[in-house]
C-alpha cells in the first residue's frame, strides 16, 4: 500500500556486511532524488526509518530483532511515524516477524528496492541505476559485483537468502565506478559472495580478469582491492593482472574457513589441504610481497582436537597477513544444522582465541619488520590525537591501520601520504608524514 511520505526525514539504519551497504546506498539516492531528506546510521531525528538487516548468523540476527524493537518502541512512543524493515533476515523470515512485530508498516526483501521506493510514495528511476549516496568516507567505496551464490557450502544460509550467483554486466561495473571515481572515489573495494566466479553465468566462463584490466584502466582509480575470492577453481589468470598493474592492491581475500580435510569435506569446500597449500604458494610467488587475509571457522560439528591442531600447525607454518576466526553458528536449513553439535560453546570461544592468539604474534613479526620503511599510505580520518590511515595492505574496518600523531604538519582526509614507520605492534602501525604522493 503506497504511503505519500515525500518531503520527509528518512534514517536508514544498515546493519551486517558491506554488500547490505551497497543496498543502503542505492536505496538512500533513489530516495533523495524523490525529495526525501536522508540521513545513514545517525541519531539524527526522523519521520521514518528503514532497517537493512542481516540474517547470517545468530548474533547478526539478535541485533537485527533489537533495533527493529527499539524503532516500534519509538514508533509507539511517537517520536517517528513509520518503520520499514528490509535486508536479509526479512527476506528469509518474513511471514514470522510480520506475525511476531505487526507494528512494522513493512517488510521487504532483499531485491525489493523498486518496491520500498513506490511504497514510500516516490517514482522509481532506473536512469539512477549505478547512481549512489554514499556513506563511506569521500575517498573509498565498495562495488558489489554479483549477487547470490551457487556454492554449495554446508554451514552458510548466504544461497536460501540471496539466491544463485547472477554477475552484473561489466558495463554496468564500469559504469558505476566511474560515477564513483567522478565523486571523488580513490579505493574501490570489490566485494560479492563469490568474486572468483564472476561471469560463468552470464559470459559462459571467469571473466574477473578481464573485469580488472577494464577497472585499472579508469583514470583517476589509484586503489582496487579483493575481497571474498573464493579458493575452489580460483582463477589464476588474475594473478599475471593483480602483479601487471600498480592501482590494483597487493591484497587477496580468500576465506579458507579450515585445513583439516575432514572437515573441509563436511563443510563442502571442495579443496584439499594440499590444494590449498599449493594455491598460497602460487598466489606468492606471482605477487611478490602480496597480502593474504582469510577467515577460519573453530567448533565446527566433528571438529575434534586433531582436526583443530592441523588448522593451528597450518596458520604457523603458512603465516598470514590478516586472519579472522569465527565460531561455528548453526544456520536452520544448511545441511550442517542436520549434524549434531559436538563442540560446546566454551571450546569454541577457547579455540577462537587460541588460534587468535597465534595469529597475533604473527602479525606482531610480520609488522616489525616494516619498521623503518616507507609506506604509501591513504588517511580515512582523524581521531583524538591522531590522523589514521591505510596501506594498500590494508581493507577498511578489518586490517591494520596507520597511526600519525597530529602536528603542524598540513595533512588531509582522503590524500595519500609516504609515511615512516617508527614503530609498530599487532595490528597497528605508528608513522610519521615523509611526503605527499
Amino acid at each position: 500500500m503506497k504511503t505519500k511520505l515525500n518531503h520527509t526525514k528518512l534514517q536508514l539504519i544498515t546493519l551486517g556486511c558491506s554488500k547490505n551497504l551497497v543496498d543502503s546506498e542505492h536505496l538512500l539516492k533513489q530516495l533523495q532524488v524523490n525529495n526525501f531528506s536522508v540521513a545513514h546510521n545517525t541519531n539524527d531525528p526522523a519521520d521514518v526509518v528503514i532497517i537493512n538487516t542481516c540474517g547470517f548468523i545468530a548474533d547478526a540476527k539478535e541485533e537485527s530483532i533489537d533495533t527493529i524493537l527499539q524503532y516500534i518502541d519509538a514508533k509507539k512512543k511517537g517520536l517517528i511515524k513509520a518503520v520499514y524493515v528490509m535486508g536479509c533476515l526479512s527476506q528469509r523470515y518474513k511471514k514470522e516477524l510480520q506475525e511476531e512485530m505487526k507494528e512494522v508498516d513493512g517488510y521487504y526483501g532483499v531485491n525489493d528496492i523498486p518496491k520500498i521506493v513506490e511504497d514510500l510514495g516516490a517514482r522509481y528511476r532506473k536512469e539512477l541505476i549505478g547512481e549512489r549516496f554514499q556513506t563511506t568516507p569521500k575517498h573509498y567505496a565498495y562495488l558489489k559485483i554479483s549477487e547470490g551464490c551457487d556454492r554449495s557450502c554446508s554451514f552458510c544460509a548466504i544461497p536460501l537468502i540471496r539466491g544463485k550467483h547472477q554477475s552484473k554486466t561489466m558495463e554496468a561495473i564500469i559504469h558505476e565506478a566511474r560515477l564513483l571515481v567522478d565523486n571523488g572515489v580513490k579505493e574501490i573495494i570489490l566485494i560479492a559472495q563469490d568474486l572468483t566466479y564472476y561471469g560463468l553465468d552470464i559470459y559462459h566462463e571467469r571473466k574477473l580478469a578481464e573485469l580488472l584490466e577494464l577497472l585499472a584502466a579508469i583514470p583517476g582509480l589509484q586503489w582496487i582491492r579483493l575481497h571474498y575470492a573464493y579458493p575452489t577453481d580460483f582463477p589464476v589468470e588474475i594473478l599475471e593482472v593483480i602483479n601487471k598493474h600498480d592501482n590494483i592492491c597487493n591484497y587477496i581475500d580468500i576465506p579458507l574457513q579450515h585445513f583439516s580435510a575432514p572437515i573441509l569435506k563436511a563443510m563442502r569446500r571442495w579443496n584439499s589441504p594440499q590444494q590449498i597449500e599449493s594455491l598460497i604458494q602460487n598466489i606468492r610467488e606471482k605477487i611478490p610481497g602480496v597480502v593474504i587475509r582469510t577467515t577460519f571457522i573453530v567448533g565446527f560439528p566433528n571438529e575434534s582436537i586433531e582436526d583443530f591442531e592441523k588448522l593451528i600447525e597450518f596458520v604457523k607454518k603458512t603465516k598470514f597477513d590478516r586472519l579472522g576466526v569465527f565460531t561455528y553458528s548453526e544456520e536452520e536449513d544448511t545441511r550442517a544444522s542436520r549434524l549434531e553439535e559436538t563442540v560446546d560453546e566454551q571450546t569454541k570461544t577457547e579455540r577462537m582465541e587460541l588460534l587468535m592468539s597465534v595469529q597475533e604474534q604473527i602479525s606482531n613479526d610480520i609488522n616489525q619488520l616494516k619498521v623503518g620503511k616507507s609506506l604509501k599510505t591513504l588517511i580515512d580520518r582523524e581521531e583524538g590525537d591522531f590522523f589514521v590511515g591505510r596501506t594498500e595492505y590494508d581493507s577498511p574496518e578489518v586490517d591494520n591501520e596507520v597511526l600519525i600523531q597530529k602536528n603542524d604538519t598540513d595533512i588531509r582526509i582522503g590524500e595519500f601520504y609516504d609515511v615512516k614507520i617508527i614503530s609498530a605492534g599487532p595490528f597497528d602501525l605508528m608513522g610519521i608524514i615523509e611526503a605527499k604522493n
